[in-house]
């Protein structure tokens, strides 16, 4: 019978009575789960949470930065690797795109729309991390964009966390990042947003065992 990613076992509607997959299931992808809705208000919950709390980490950091850094003035930490420099970026990451901070914006509320619809699916604790990293990281440099001068839509981000000579980041950048690798490796393992797996990858690297209980909590 197929499975989720924590080896819950999936109603017997998704296969025929002759144990096949049904028709239009691509060859070698467990069909669509029937999470338990219990697990799935958990993954929620999660999600929501992960999110809320990089969106207030996020937001607290750049006032306190705001607040007690001078603009442009180094602060090092670790030597030349890391320190605190406060600049406010109306551009992209490493300064892209500078100048079109209204056009940043309508991406990022974009962004922000996909992610909220697709977790509506979730299935697993992974992506609901993933997810709420992202969105998290998302609206903490939306917010930025929409409340700071000049004005909404063409607010500028403020950065302050200096690696190296590299780039000036904040903490919704760090999200972001953490939430790609998370992306590139649940992929990697075959994991799906609805918490179906490629029963390859299923076969090769089964469910931690104290997966298994998720769908009881």
């Amino acid at each position: 019978m197929p499975t989720t990613d924590d080896d819950t076992t999936l109603p017997d509607e998704y296969e025929r009575a002759d144990g096949s997959a049904a028709d239009g299931d691509a060859p070698g992808v467990d069909p669509p789960p029937g999470v338990d809705p219990r697990r799935r208000r958990a993954l929620l919950r999660l999600f929501t949470v992960v999110t809320a709390v990089v969106l207030l980490v996020d937001q607290l950091t750049k006032v306190w930065a705001v607040a007690a850094l001078e603009p442009g003035v180094r602060r090092p930490l670790v030597g030349e690797l890391f320190g605190l420099q406060l600049i406010r970026n109306d551009g992209a990451a490493l300064s892209i795109a500078s100048g079109m901070t209204w056009v940043l914006s309508l991406v990022a509320t974009a962004v922000v729309v996909v992610i909220v619809r697709v977790s509506r699916r979730l299935g697993s604790r992974g992506w609901a991390v993933a997810l709420g990293l992202l969105l998290g990281g998302a609206l903490g440099n939306l917010v930025d964009r929409m409340v700071r001068e000049p004005g909404p839509l063409h607010g500028h981000v403020i950065d302050f966390l200096a690696y190296w000579r590299l780039f000036i980041g904040n903490v919704a950048d760090i999200a972001i990042v953490v939430a790609a690798v998370l992306v590139v490796w649940l992929t990697a393992r075959g994991i799906h947003v609805d918490g179906t797996r490629d029963d390859r990858h299923h076969d090769e690297d089964p469910a931690e065992p104290d997966d298994a209980t998720d769908g009881a909590r």
